[in-house]
């Protein structure tokens, strides 16, 4: 099934989404015809729109992206399981652009479940060519020409996608998501001050293993070369959903143990 598309407008190219990449971009997630996560995600909405000085419209409440979401996609258009791709530009409608409206438009993507592990694991390497930055707008979903440079690199190279570094040469995060590194009981995930993501998704995941003393969760500044060490890889996207990481390079990686870390999560809903 073709992903459903909607927006609050009538779309005009002369939007600054369009010209400048001046919007944000945030998902929400339906499981069996129900919104989760539905507070972190619209939090971190609301996080990311100050981040870029959006102004805020005042109906702008939880309460409006729950009926929102319920009206249009779960009864709307049936959508039992899938992942909203929810994007907020800013107009072009005053005399300053600190003083402009927003709009908004999102696509949602159906999926068996949102929180499964896709089967087909994924192959992955580190590219040197570019770096992604580490600073206030690098943790959330902003337009990054890294992110496409990225995409079109891998496609090239018969890969996946690719893991991209920082300025220091340390692991930052993939195109689309944040990676997590199983070594023993210890997962390992790359610092927000290093360049990951803030994913709502990766978090809840972490907070859950955590409480259940499932593994050690560190937040580590991770150089190129202990991604050959780790035992298991998961890939979380907040736009894409998770993913096992399957080769990088030359090394093979298993993916049993997140797999049931992942199911035991799943049980938690």
């Amino acid at each position: 099934m073709e992903n459903q598309y909607f927006t609050s407008d009538g779309l005009n190219v002369k939007n600054r989404a369009f010209l400048l990449g001046d919007a944000v971009k945030v998902s929400f997630f339906v499981r069996n015809g129900e919104l989760i996560m539905d507070e972190e995600c619209y939090f971190f909405l609301m996080a990311s729109m100050r981040k870029m000085r959006m102004n805020i419209p005042l109906t702008y409440t939880l309460e409006f992206f729950q009926t929102l979401f319920h009206k249009d996609v779960i009864n709307g258009k049936g959508i039992k399981n899938g992942i909203i791709n929810f994007q907020v530009f800013r107009n072009n409608d005053a005399v300053t652009v600190s003083k402009s409206s927003v709009s908004y438009f999102y696509e949602v993507t159906e999926s068996d479940d949102v929180l499964a592990v896709h089967q087909r694991p994924l192959e992955m390497d580190l590219t040197k060519e570019i770096n992604v930055n580490s600073n206030l707008l690098s943790n959330i979903r902003v337009h990054c020409p890294e992110n496409i440079y990225g995409g079109i690199y891998a496609e090239e190279n018969d890969l996946d996608d690719v893991i991209l570094l920082n300025p220091n040469k340390r692991i930052a995060r993939t195109t689309s998501g944040n990676l997590l590194f199983l070594e023993g009981n210890v997962i390992k995930v790359p610092k927000q001050s290093e360049g990951a993501y803030i994913s709502p998704l990766m978090e809840n995941f972490v907070t859950f293993l955590h409480k259940n003393n499932l593994a050690d969760i560190q937040e580590h500044e991770i150089i190129a070369f202990e991604s050959q060490k780790a035992e298991e890889i998961l890939m979380i996207s907040d736009e894409k959903g998770i993913f096992s990481v399957g080769k990088i390079r030359n090394k093979t990686f298993e993916s049993s143990r997140f797999i049931e870390m992942v199911e035991s999560w799943k049980k938690s809903f």
